[in-house]
């Protein structure tokens, strides 16, 4: 083997893609791992990591730590002992290699992965990088004609990363473990993390609000008119206002306005963009879309998909992708496409921009056999691609202006005249709507209904929107969010029913105690911040040992602060697992007291239903007695909020209490 070229690729799949392309290679197998031998001028071994074959564990079983070291992950984790084989082959093979080639996904986890094995077992000196968006032959071989140099920013970046992350997560969940263990006398897994913690709080904060949530009356006033509703509805705060509109009333229309309305393109997906249309469409959680785009990249049927780009490359030949999909269930669609477009493609581009791959796209490469989940993310990628590629939507829009009592409400029609990219992509098409048949002055009859109705609690989270926030707050990357919180679920801290999110017991006593504690731990901002100081190390603006030493120095005055309260900590946690009982327990549930005999959350919720009775009494007119039925039996209601309300009397005791309240 002396002499030859090591290609180190991420996965075994992509391996024998990148071998395959490069000539006609023979495959051998070594620890019962196979690698694959080819000689085209030059002998070249490619062989396979299996994800990361490194982690980093501390130097000592302290608390706090902050001295550690790269060990193989055999070592580290018990789960991964799968990755001894890979790193005894990969050993194996570095001997006597003149030239190592990092051939692993272009993005800082891939940096990482393939740097760590040559520097292990390798010559760092005598290292390129490959670079490809996708696993076909040509983009393959084009990677090959053009080796760079290693990527030490996207290097540094990553190390930094993982630098960062490891540091947050041993040394907050030891301090976690430990005032449990001292409280419980019990020992038990409980884990926090520089991402993962300011996005259970998040949870826990929706999930207190809704617990504690007091819906408000109000009256609304719908007007309708020979079946068409107007615009807007109406929306008052007391019935006296409202029945001015009750009955029918006499409305002339003062302007009638066609005109033709363009609707572009939707720009091209990126993966949080398909993680939600997959939640939005099929229910999938971004875990599982971002798992099955991965496996439609390693059969080389769509681009590589741990993206943020809502770009194609410059160089993309959509003509060439679209005659491969000539031999598919597309055929239809891309004669359509070619008509409409007379072959000139312009995708609408969007906004969003990453540095390492673009937009993901089909490859033009049909598959063979899918299952049904695999084929409807496909789907949408094929579809969307050609939709991106195709003309505006077009609708004819009837706009009429009707006036009622001197205030002015509208109904619109809408009829598509041209289908545009909504043959390609239609589920986000906008909804057609029946034409009003009126003309200017005519006089209509308009009937108006009032209704009472109640403010409804926020929305609940779904694993998607948990992401999605993720993205627009700036924490995590695309390949993380999903993992993340995935792993708030593994640990009990969430859980779903019916694809809304709820926070455990565990997970609010957890969220609490960080809260309380570790505001800093919890903070978007903190977070966000070593966010873009990791994005200034992988633009070469900054230094990973300076980043670094900033988290360290941060996380060691939140480690003094910390440990004076390490006893109230222990016994938080021990009363949210009921492990041991408060001293005094709330009047309600299970939890502490803290005032007027009620948990934290309870008390919440008697605080907003005393506010919120002087608002109900205003515009129902209501005693505290009735206000009090009625809230414990609405769904808007908050639970907590219902507990107080239909134990108002027992809670506290007499029913003097709620006279006073009156």
């Amino acid at each position: 083997m002396r002499g030859h070229i090591l290609v180190i690729a991420e996965k075994p799949k992509a391996a024998e893609k990148i071998a395959l392309a490069l000539g006609v290679p023979k495959k051998y197998r070594k620890y019962n791992v196979p690698y694959w031998v080819l000689n085209n001028g030059n002998k070249i071994v490619v062989a396979s990591a299996a994800g990361h074959l490194f982690g980093l564990a501390p130097k000592s079983s302290g608390f706090p730590v902050f001295e550690y070291d790269w060990r193989p992950l055999y070592e580290v984790d018990r789960d991964s002992s799968h990755t001894k084989k890979f790193i005894a082959l990969l050993s194996s093979l570095s001997k006597d290699a003149k030239l190592y080639v990092n051939a692993c996904d272009y993005d800082i986890e891939g940096s990482v992965i393939g740097f760590m094995i040559i520097k292990n077992f390798g010559d760092l000196k005598r290292a390129k990088r490959m670079v490809f968006h996708a696993l076909t032959p040509q983009e393959l071989r084009k990677a090959w004609r053009n080796l760079r140099s290693l990527d030490w920013e996207m290097i540094e970046a990553g190390l930094a990363r993982h630098e960062l992350d490891w540091l947050w997560g041993i040394n907050v969940s030891r301090a976690l473990m430990r005032a449990y263990k001292a409280a419980s006398k019990k020992n038990r897994s409980l884990s926090a993390g520089r991402v993962q913690s300011p996005t259970l709080n998040e949870v826990v904060k929706k999930e207190i609000e809704i617990g504690t949530f007091v819906p408000l009356p109000y009256f609304l006033v719908t007007l309708k008119a020979d079946g068409f509703t107007l615009e807007p509805t109406l929306k008052f705060n007391t019935k006296d206002e409202a029945s001015v509109w009750s009955g029918t009333c006499k409305g002339k229309v003062i302007k009638v306005v066609e005109n033709e309305e363009k609707y572009n393109p939707p720009h091209p997906f990126n993966l949080p963009d398909l993680q939600m249309e997959a939640a939005r469409l099929y229910g999938f959680s971004p875990a599982k879309t971002q798992s099955i785009a991965e496996d439609l990249y390693l059969d080389a049927y769509i681009s590589y998909p741990r993206t943020n780009s809502q770009k194609y490359p410059k160089d993309l030949d959509y003509e060439d992708i679209l005659k491969h999909l000539m031999t598919s269930q597309y055929s239809g669609l891309v004669k359509a496409l070619r008509k409409e477009t007379k072959g000139i493609y312009k995708p609408n581009n969007g906004p969003k921009d990453d540095p390492a791959h673009p937009a993901i796209y089909p490859t033009g490469k049909v598959p063979k056999s899918l299952d049904r989940d695999h084929m409807r993310v496909y789907d949408l990628i094929i579809r969307r691609f050609m939709a991106t590629l195709a003309s505006p939507s077009k609708y004819l829009v009837k706009k009429v202006t009707i006036e009622v009592k001197n205030k002015q409400f509208r109904i619109i029609g809408k009829k598509r005249i041209w289908m545009g990219w909504t043959l390609y992509y239609p589920y986000s098409a906008p909804e057609e709507k029946p034409f009003p048949p009126y003309k200017e002055g005519d006089n209509v009859l308009v009937k108006c209904s009032l209704k009472t109705q109640y403010t409804k609690p926020p929305e609940r989270f779904t694993k998607a929107k948990i992401v999605k926030w993720m993205e627009k707050v700036g924490i995590g990357t695309e390949a993380t969010r999903a993992r993340i919180v995935e792993t708030l679920f593994k640990r009990g801290y969430l859980k779903v029913v019916h694809n809304k999110v709820y926070a455990t017991d565990l997970g609010m006593g957890v969220a609490l105690v960080l809260s309380t504690y570790f505001p800093e731990i919890v903070s978007v901002e903190l977070t966000r911040k070593f966010e873009e100081e990791m994005q200034k190390i992988r633009m070469g603006k900054k230094k990973r040992k300076e980043v670094v030493d900033e988290a360290k120095n941060v996380l060691k005055m939140l480690m003094e602060k910390y440990k004076p309260h390490l006893k109230e900590v222990g016994q938080k946690l021990a009363q949210a697992l009921g492990d041991i009982e408060p001293e005094s327990k709330c009047k309600l549930c299970h939890r502490e007291a803290r005032e007027n005999g009620l948990c934290y959350l309870h008390f919440e919720a008697y605080k907003n239903i005393l506010e919120a009775y002087s608002m109900w009494k205003a515009r129902l007119g209501i005693s505290f007695k009735d206000y009090l039925r009625k809230l414990s039996k609405m769904k808007e209601a908050g639970i907590y909020v219902r507990d107080i309300a239909s134990g108002w009397e027992n809670v506290f005791e007499s029913r003097e209490s709620i006279n006073k309240e009156q």
